[in-house]
C-alpha cells in the first residue's frame, strides 16, 4: 500500500444540479448555469425536462442556458436510476395539459416513490400508480395546492419534490411530514436555500412541517457547487492509504459539510481547512467509530469500507433508508464486505462492522454508483479487489476512474 498525495477537483454538486435545472425549467424566463453536473443522472434530468418542453443549450463557456416552456407539454419520461427524476419531475408533468408516463431501470421499480405521488394527488393531481415505477400522471395545466400531509422517512426527496414545485401551486404548498424522522435534512435545507435564492417564500415553519407560498420562480443564474459527497470518496483515500489529498470546498454551504468532514475525522483523518479548500492526511491507520450518519448517509458506503480496515471495528446509525436507495446498500455492504472477509451485520438502522482477515476477489457493485466507490477504497488496502462493473460510479461521476487513476497511480 502506498501512500496517496494530490489535489481532485470534482465536478458539480449532483443534488444541486438536479435542483437547478428543476428550478429553471419552472422560472418565468432563461437561467443560465454554470458548473453542471454532467453524469448519467443528470443527463437524465435533462432529457426528462426537455420531453416536457424545457429547452437546453450548450454554449462554448461550458455553461448551460435553460429555457423554460410557456406552457410544459406531456411527454415520456426515463428516470434510469434517478431519485430525483422520479420524485422531482412529477410535479412539473402534472402542471402539463396531458398523460406523461414514468419509466425507469429495473433496479428502480423497487426504489420508493408512493409518498410524493399521494402528496401530489392530496395536492390535486390524477395520477396512476402502485407506489413505484411505472406510474402515469395526468396533467390538467395546473395543481390547485394546499394542505398535504405525507410520510416521508423513506426519503427526504419526497418533501423536496413537492417544496420545488409549491410555489406554482395555485394555492402554494402546506406540507407535513407525519412519521419516524426524515433522512439528510441538509438536502430539504439545499431545496429551501435555493427556492429563497430565487425570490420564493418557502420556509420551514415547524419541526416537519414547511410553507411554500404561491407566486412566480424568478430566473437566476447560477454556479454549482462541487460535490462534496463525491469529493468525500477520494478524501477517504488519505485514511484509508496514507498520505494527504485536497479537494475544493466551499467556505459556505448548505450541503452536509460539518458531518463529512466530522466523519472523517472519527475515522482517523486529520482535517485542515483553507480558504477554498480540505485536506485531509491520514496515515493508513483507521480508527474504529460509532457513526451517526443521518445527516449525510450517501457516506455510509466508504464509511463502511473504511471501518472494515479498522483495526476495532464500528456501528453505522441512522441510515435504516438506504436500503431504499439504487439498490439495499446495507444488504450489499454485508455481503461485499462479509465475502472479502469483515465480519458485518445489519442492524434496523444500519450496520455493525468488525475487521477480519480481509482478502481480494471481485467486488459486486450492484449497478450502484456508492458501492463502486466503497470497493475502490478497499482496494486502497486490500491487493486484489476488483471491481466488476466500474461503470456505475459514471451515475454522479463521468470520469471516476479517470479521477481515481490520477490520485492513487493505478
Amino acid at each position: 500500500m502506498s501512500p496517496v498525495s494530490g489535489t481532485v477537483v470534482v465536478p458539480g454538486s449532483k443534488s444541486a444540479t438536479a435542483r437547478a435545472y428543476v428550478l429553471a425549467a419552472l422560472a418565468d424566463g432563461p437561467s443560465r448555469l454554470t458548473g453542471v453536473l454532467d453524469a448519467r443522472d443528470t443527463r437524465l434530468m435533462r432529457a426528462a425536462l426537455e420531453a416536457l418542453g424545457v429547452g437546453f443549450r450548450d454554449d462554448p463557456d461550458g455553461t448551460v442556458l435553460v429555457s423554460p416552456p410557456a406552457a410544459f407539454t406531456p411527454g415520456a419520461v426515463e428516470v434510469g436510476q434517478a431519485g430525483t427524476i422520479m420524485r422531482f419531475v412529477p410535479a412539473l408533468a402534472a402542471l402539463a395539459d396531458g398523460t406523461t408516463t414514468f419509466t425507469g431501470d429495473p433496479e428502480a421499480e423497487v426504489r420508493p416513490v408512493g409518498p410524493l405521488l399521494d402528496g401530489l394527488v392530496q395536492a390535486g393531481a390524477t395520477i396512476d400508480h402502485g407506489g413505484a415505477i411505472p406510474f402515469t400522471v395526468h396533467g390538467t395545466g395546473a395543481v390547485p395546492g394546499g394542505d398535504v400531509t405525507i410520510d416521508a422517512s423513506g426519503s427526504s426527496q419526497f418533501v423536496s419534490g413537492l417544496l420545488l414545485a409549491g410555489a406554482r401551486f395555485e394555492r402554494g404548498l402546506d406540507l407535513r411530514h407525519v412519521g419516524p424522522p426524515v433522512p439528510s435534512r441538509p438536502h430539504i435545507r439545499l431545496t429551501l436555500a435555493m427556492l429563497a435564492d430565487r425570490g420564493v417564500d418557502a420556509a420551514e415553519t415547524g419541526p416537519d412541517t414547511w410553507h411554500v407560498a404561491p407566486g412566480t420562480i424568478a430566473a437566476r443564474d447560477d454556479v454549482i457547487e462541487p460535490d462534496l459527497v463525491n469529493a468525500a470518496v477520494f478524501l477517504a483515500a488519505a485514511p484509508a492509504a496514507g498520505g494527504s489529498v485536497t479537494v475544493p470546498w466551499p467556505s459556505h454551504t448548505v450541503q452536509a459539510s460539518g458531518a463529512i468532514l466530522a466523519t472523517l475525522e472519527a475515522l482517523g483523518g486529520v482535517v485542515t481547512r483553507t480558504p477554498g479548500s480540505v485536506t485531509v492526511t491520514g496515515t493508513g491507520a483507521v480508527s474504529g467509530a460509532d457513526l451517526d450518519l443521518s445527516e449525510a448517509s450517501e457516506l455510509t458506503c466508504i464509511a463502511a469500507a473504511l471501518l472494515a480496515l479498522s483495526r476495532d471495528g464500528g456501528r453505522i446509525r441512522g441510515v435504516g433508508h438506504i436500503r431504499g436507495h439504487e439498490t439495499d446498500r446495507l444488504a450489499a455492504l454485508e455481503a461485499e464486505l462479509g465475502a472479502r472477509g469483515a465480519e458485518v451485520r445489519q442492524t434496523e438502522d444500519g450496520l455493525i462492522v468488525a475487521p477480519g482477515a480481509l482478502t481480494g476477489g471481485t467486488w459486486r457493485t450492484h449497478a450502484d454508483h456508492r458501492m463502486a466507490h466503497a470497493g475502490a477504497v478497499l482496494g486502497l488496502a486490500v491487493p486484489g479487489v476488483e471491481l466488476d462493473d466500474v461503470g456505475a460510479s459514471t451515475k454522479t461521476m463521468a470520469d471516476f476512474p479517470g479521477l481515481w487513476s490520477g490520485l492513487v497511480g493505478a
